[in-house]
């Protein structure tokens, strides 16, 4: 016969009150509700773990619009970085230019006192030093030009060199003041440069981390970018720089010219401050795009809407410089049916879109 044995289990430890003077039936009603206790209290720790839970992040949408928000206070941070290094550049060119002439004229000085200090010496042999060149001999010579030129002494040739050397030494002074000047200011320029620089990288910065918290799926969705490997699949390489089928034709060649070259730079990446030839800002691609035209335009946005004749969104013609948001930090190159070409961000390529896709604050035509 086959022995029935009761399964053995592992006895749970319980913590019970030590015995008392309890009878069986009150002893055993409180050992099951300490028992049932612990057990329920158990329970409750293992279902709740962590008992503190995590808030939900923010969905794809949220990160959207502080995406672009980011872009936007990025993108105004740029145009004053690049209106700012204009200015910079300028007055480096300009400091060079006064350097370069103070050099020069430094030098016509210093060969006008050499004439005049030959003459000097000339004079010291013959035994008779003439007042008026013994200027060289002086601690104070521009004072001391005052005195020589007022000397009746100071007669003919003497007296023009005097004039000579005197008119050369203000034009040198006048030369390196105004060389520290276009210094001070361009070290001011250089400081809003490093400020301009600090925002914009900040932003982007933010950007970033905000779109590496999301599936590639969904930084494509944010974007409005396709994944790269179903944009290859899609189209040829090719097609992006080719004029579409049926496109509006351009009012004049340079625009015309502006339009082909800045459908070249369709793919390229959008990089801040960048104006060619293998990446673009916004205001640096159209810059570009007219430079191929043969017209030169200003750098940023806020002085690109002013240079030309302002037109109405209904008379657009390609080739038409078309801007965005009140703060007119965008633009783009219109290219006909409600389209442009435009570097839109660090997270999308020169690309075509609509322009209809960002508040319009107005068009100027170049040409």
């Amino acid at each position: 016969m086959a022995s029935h044995r009761k399964p053995r289990f592992r006895k749970l430890a319980v913590n019970l009150p030590a015995p008392g003077r309890l009878t069986p039936g009150a002893s055993l009603r409180n050992a099951t509700a300490t028992a049932l206790a612990l057990a329920g209290a158990a329970g409750s720790v293992v279902a709740g773990s962590p008992v503190a839970q995590a808030a939900p992040g923010p969905t794809p949408a949220q990160v959207k619009a502080k995406v672009d928000r980011l872009h936007r206070e990025a993108e105004i941070a740029t145009e004053k970085y690049n209106g700012a290094k204009e200015k910079a550049d300028k007055a480096e060119r300009r400091l060079d230019g006064l350097q370069d002439e103070a050099a020069r004229r430094t030098a016509q000085l210093n060969q006008a006192r050499t004439a005049l200090g030959a003459t000097a010496a000339a004079q010291y042999r013959a035994g008779a030093v003439d007042p008026s060149v013994a200027l060289f001999l002086t601690s104070d010579p521009d004072g001391y030009l005052d005195r020589a030129a007022r000397a009746d002494r100071a007669a003919g040739r003497q007296s023009a060199q005097i004039a000579g050397v005197r008119q050369k030494m203000r034009v040198v002074d006048q030369l390196r003041t105004e060389a520290d000047t276009v210094l001070a200011g361009l070290e001011k320029r250089r400081g809003e440069l490093r400020a301009h620089k600090k925002t914009v990288t900040g932003k982007l910065a933010e950007s970033r981390a905000l779109l590496a918290r999301l599936t590639a799926a969904e930084r494509a969705e944010v974007t409005g970018e396709e994944p790269r490997a179903s944009r290859a699949q899609a189209r040829p390489a090719s097609s992006a720089a080719s004029p579409a089928a049926g496109a509006v034709k351009a009012p004049n060649s340079r625009a015309a010219q502006a339009v082909a070259f800045a459908r070249t730079a369709i793919g390229k990446p959008y990089v801040w401050g960048a104006t060619g030839p293998n990446a673009f800002d916004c205001s640096g691609l159209t810059q570009a795009a007219w430079r191929a035209a043969g017209v030169s335009l200003p750098r940023t946005t806020y002085t690109q809407i002013n240079a030309g004749q302002r037109v109405s969104r209904d008379r657009l013609a390609p080739g038409d410089l078309v801007f965005f948001y009140s703060s007119i930090s965008h633009v783009g190159l219109y290219i006909g049916d409600g389209q442009m070409i435009h570097a839109p961000n660090p997270n999308a390529p020169v690309r075509v879109a609509p322009i209809s896709e960002m508040p319009f604050a107005g068009a100027t035509r170049v040409a």
